[in-house]
């Protein structure tokens, strides 16, 4: 599920994979999706995709505030 996912992502957004990895290292992808298999296993890989893209999206908010 992990590499599938990580392989959509990169498409959904244009990214190299080393680019991925950089965001990967600073939101936890990877974990994230580990975390949700037990939900994610029975959506499909656009459902996934939202999921990662609202989570990056909540992360960065948080970043921002902390950095304020």
């Amino acid at each position: 599920m992990q590499a599938e996912a990580g392989r959509a992502y990169m498409r959904r957004h244009g990214l190299k994979p080393s680019e991925f990895v950089k965001l990967d290292e600073r939101y936890d992808i990877l974990g994230f999706i580990e975390a949700g298999y037990g939900v994610f296993h029975m959506t499909g890989i656009e459902g996934v995709l939202d999921e990662i893209d609202d989570y990056v999206e909540f992360k960065r908010g948080r970043e921002a505030r902390s950095e304020s």
